[in-house]
C-alpha cells in the first residue's frame, strides 16, 4: 500500500494524537485545510498543499505559508458549492493519492462531520482508501466484503450504517452479535456497538455501501 496522506481540517486535533501520525515516516504527504492551518503553525509543520476559503483563520498566517514558505495554495470565496474537506480530498485524489487520513473532521459541529462522513463516497468511488480519525473513532466506506482482525483493530468496538440505501444480505461473523443475511435498512439500529468474539470478523453483503465505525471509550 502506498504511504498515506494526512488531511488537517479544523475540528478536533487532539495532540497526543495527531502529532504521531503527522510525524510517521508513513505519512507522506500533508494537506492543511483552513483553521487546521493553526495547529500546523503552532507545531512548526510545513503542509505540501493549503485548501480552504480562510473565513476561520488569519490572513497573516496563509500570507506566511505562501509568501515565506512557498506552500502551494488553493483558496476559495466562502461562497462554495463544496465543503474545504471536500476540496481537499477532491484535491488528493486529482493527485492520485490512495491512503487518505482525515484529522479534524470531528469535532462540536455535527453537521461538518456528516458531510466528511457523505464524503467519503468520493474516494470510495475513485478507488483510494479514506478514512476519518480522531482519538476515539475511525470511520470508514466499504462496498465490497472486509475482514477486521483483532490484533489490529482500532478498536474493541465496530458499528455499521448503511449510506443513501438498504444493505443487502449483510452477515457478520466471528463477532459476539453474528448476523446471517440480513437486511439492514437506514432506521436500522441493530448493528451499533458489536465486539470481537473471535481474532476475526468478516463483513459481507451482496449489495449497499456501509459506514464502518470502529471505536474505543
Amino acid at each position: 500500500m502506498s504511504k498515506r496522506t494526512v488531511i488537517v481540517s479544523g475540528g478536533m486535533l487532539e495532540e497526543d494524537f495527531v502529532l504521531p501520525i503527522l510525524k510517521s515516516e508513513e505519512t507522506e504527504f500533508v494537506i492543511g485545510v483552513d483553521k487546521g492551518l493553526e495547529f500546523l503553525y503552532k507545531h512548526e509543520i510545513k503542509p505540501d498543499y493549503i485548501v480552504g476559503d480562510f473565513d476561520s483563520v488569519s490572513r497573516e498566517l496563509v500570507d506566511y505559508y505562501r509568501e515565506e514558505l512557498n506552500v502551494p495554495i488553493r483558496e476559495f470565496n466562502p461562497v462554495k458549492d463544496a465543503s474545504d474537506t471536500e476540496i481537499a480530498l477532491r484535491l488528493c485524489l486529482g493527485l492520485n493519492r490512495k491512503s487518505i487520513w482525515i484529522l479534524g473532521g470531528t469535532g462540536n459541529r455535527i453537521d461538518h462531520l456528516w458531510a466528511n462522513v457523505q464524503c467519503l463516497q468520493i474516494a470510495l468511488d475513485a478507488g483510494a482508501d479514506a478514512r476519518i480519525m480522531d482519538s476515539h473513532n475511525q470511520i470508514r466506506l466499504i462496498d465490497k466484503d472486509i475482514t477486521l482482525k483483532k490484533s489490529e483493530a482500532f478498536g474493541p468496538y465496530f458499528s455499521l450504517f448503511p449510506l443513501e440505501m438498504p444493505v443487502d444480505e449483510l452477515t457478520i461473523r466471528g463477532a459476539k452479535y453474528p448476523l446471517k443475511n440480513h437486511f439492514l435498512k437506514p432506521n436500522d439500529s441493530l448493528c451499533v456497538s458489536n465486539e470481537f468474539a473471535e481474532d476475526e470478523v468478516t463483513i459481507s453483503f451482496v449489495y449497499g455501501k456501509v459506514i464502518l465505525m470502529e471505536t474505543r471509550d
